[in-house]
């Protein structure tokens, strides 16, 4: 069973899903679209990622190749396979996105432990004490 989390940036959701097999966080790439473009209009939001996905990759960026499908439930309450970044992903996306909401954003998402990532840092941490406790 996946572990699902919604934070809020901006009012904004985005979601993640908890991969037990690689203790990590996998994010929603259009949620994370749609705060930095302060745009809440789905088609809107899944129109400049194919636009952002093609211009990366003509640029070569291998961030678009990181991406990972999830099923991450939707707003209609069923399940949809939708692009997924972990951190290091999320970061990289932000820093090349034009948006001045990018610094903000980056900022929220690294360097708070009530962030999703603060919270996998932690559960992380917590797992590896157990491990060695176990030892």
């Amino acid at each position: 069973m996946k572990k699902v989390s919604i934070r809020f940036f901006d009012d904004k959701e985005v979601r993640a899903v908890w991969d037990d097999d690689n203790s990590k966080w996998w994010f929603s790439v259009l949620d994370i679209v749609g705060v930095l473009r302060d745009e809440d209009d789905y088609q809107k939001i899944r129109n400049y990622w194919k636009y952002l996905k093609t211009k990366l990759r003509k640029e070569n960026s291998e961030l678009v190749s990181a991406a990972n499908q999830l099923r991450i439930t939707a707003a209609d309450g069923k399940k949809y396979l939708t692009d997924t970044f972990d951190y290091g992903g999320v970061k990289e996306l932000a820093k090349n996105f034009p948006s001045k909401k990018a610094n903000r954003f980056i900022e929220w998402f690294t360097f708070s432990d009530d962030t999703i990532d603060g919270k996998s840092k932690n559960k992380r941490l917590c797992v590896w004490y157990r491990l060695l406790g176990d030892a």
